[in-house]
């Protein structure tokens, strides 16, 4: 499953030359085939995305000749000035990015000829504006979007996608058909006058997943071969299906990798029903409680220290309550504690290749180092209750912490509500990192598993959301 599914990610980048240069500081990579002679299309990503979530797109308009550029907004991915501003206020945070992109369009315009724009979520919005004020933006493609600036002339030339699953933006991009034209359907192209629009559904496709859908991927390249009337023959390969390849049999494959380590004497942590219910409950009620007041808000990333310092109550209270119970967490086994954080690291050169940004700008190190306070307590006493037991059990225990910072939300709305954005993140750890930790558990004992996650918890999360100086 690996070796097909790298056979399928590197065939869509086969022919692809990529190089990277920055416009002043924000970051660039371009995607083109040595004889490209088709338009520009400048791609941006959603909130918390980064270049390497938009190469479903990249590559193959890249392969059927068009000169692809990719940039990264502020704060994200691998550029090094955070955003800032108002991110409520169009003339704060919005106004920036719509600067920002206009820099970019002014160092890659082609002299006049016409620009396509296409984003995805956040820069869904970011895009309208600009295309709304350039004459030389051509087509515009927004995936996953909503802007209060779409109105029935603006833009001209509009292709929307949306995943099915995404009712209110599908439901969205329905309304900016039907401004073009009453009674369209979604699939249909609506003309009035030089306007034209059409909304295309991506089926089985969620906020990310809409990424790589093979029917948005086709729709897209289909559409702007209409508009720039060009032929292409590319094949649209199954990307998305791949990248759940690779990273599923590394997660699979680790299984074996995992038996090379020695197997120790640790004993599996064994509770009964009441201690389960305090241990889980308990830190789900108190660590919101404690740690709302006492948010420290100096991090230069939004809701990361809050996020730190929940980590930190929420397992510090679970490995206290573990030790007035009388059950040890054993000794460091360092030789699963290294297979475990190699194999993390390898599964996050693959992610950062194919998926999304892994690796930390010069800014972050530091951020990381701070997360890991938290990181470090939590993941050791989500390893040794997840380390025996079935499914439901390692459930329960992910779920009381998801619901703790649900509380958390709750008390504090405005100032945590990015950290709704940070639950899809922890899910997709507990599948991955945890499923692989568990396998170290379950032979080198809970600390050595807890200590490589926790490290890898911190980096995680270090990387992934975006630098912010209010």
């Amino acid at each position: 499953m690996i070796l097909g599914s790298l056979a399928i990610l590197e065939f869509a980048r086969h022919g692809v030359e990529i190089t990277r240069f920055n416009v002043g500081q924000t970051p660039v990579t371009a995607y083109a085939v040595p004889s490209a002679d088709g338009p520009i299309v400048i791609m941006a990503h959603g909130f918390a995305g980064s270049e390497q979530m938009m190469q479903g797109y990249a590559m193959p308009l890249a392969r059927a000749g068009y000169q692809v550029y990719v940039f990264e907004f502020l704060g994200h991915g691998r550029h090094p000035a955070p955003m800032s501003g108002d991110v409520a206020s169009v003339d704060g945070t919005t106004r920036l990015l719509v600067e920002q992109t206009i820099e970019v369009i002014n160092a890659l315009g082609s002299g006049g000829k016409p620009v396509t724009l296409l984003g995805h979520s956040m820069a869904t919005d970011i895009l309208v504006r600009v295309a709304a004020t350039r004459p030389e933006i051509g087509a515009v493609v927004l995936i996953s979007a909503f802007s209060q600036v779409i109105d029935e002339v603006t833009p001209t030339n509009l292709l929307l996608v949306t995943g099915a699953w995404e009712p209110g933006l599908r439901a969205f991009g329905l309304e900016a058909l039907r401004m073009v034209d009453p009674a369209a359907s979604e699939g249909d192209v609506a003309i009035n006058g030089a306007v034209i629009r059409r909304a295309v559904v991506a089926p089985f496709s969620e906020h990310v997943s809409v990424l790589h859908s093979r029917i948005g991927r086709r729709a897209v390249l289909d559409w702007l071969d209409q508009t720039y009337a060009r032929t292409s023959d590319t094949t649209i390969l199954p990307s998305g299906w791949a990248i759940l390849g690779v990273l599923a049999g590394l997660v699979l494959l680790f299984r074996r990798i995992a038996k090379i380590v020695p197997r120790g004497h640790s004993t599996p942590l064994v509770l009964g029903k009441k201690q389960t219910a305090l241990v889980l409950l308990v830190p789900a009620l108190f660590a919101p409680l404690l740690a709302v007041p006492l948010n420290p808000g100096f991090l230069p990333v939004l809701v990361a220290d809050y996020l730190g310092l929940h980590l930190l109550i929420y397992g510090g209270m679970q490995l206290l309550l573990l030790k007035l119970w009388g059950h040890p967490l054993g000794r460091i086994d360092w030789a699963g504690f290294g297979v475990l954080l190699v194999w993390c690291a390898v599964f996050g050169f693959v992610l950062d290749r194919y998926a999304a940004n892994f690796w930390p700008t010069n800014d972050r190190p530091w951020i990381i180092g701070i997360m890991l306070i938290g990181a470090l307590p939590y993941m050791i006493a989500d390893a040794a209750l997840t380390a025996a037991g079935g499914f439901l059990k390692r459930f329960a225990v992910r779920l009381s912490f998801l619901i703790s910072l649900g509380i958390a939300i709750a008390l504090d709305f405005q100032g945590l509500f990015f950290l709704i954005m940070i639950a899809p993140v922890l899910v997709l750890f507990y599948l991955v990192f945890g499923t692989m930790g568990r396998d170290i558990s379950r032979r080198s004992g809970p600390l050595s598993s807890g200590l490589a996650l926790g490290i890898v918890l911190a980096w995680a999360l270090g990387v992934s959301f975006p630098l912010f100086q209010s």
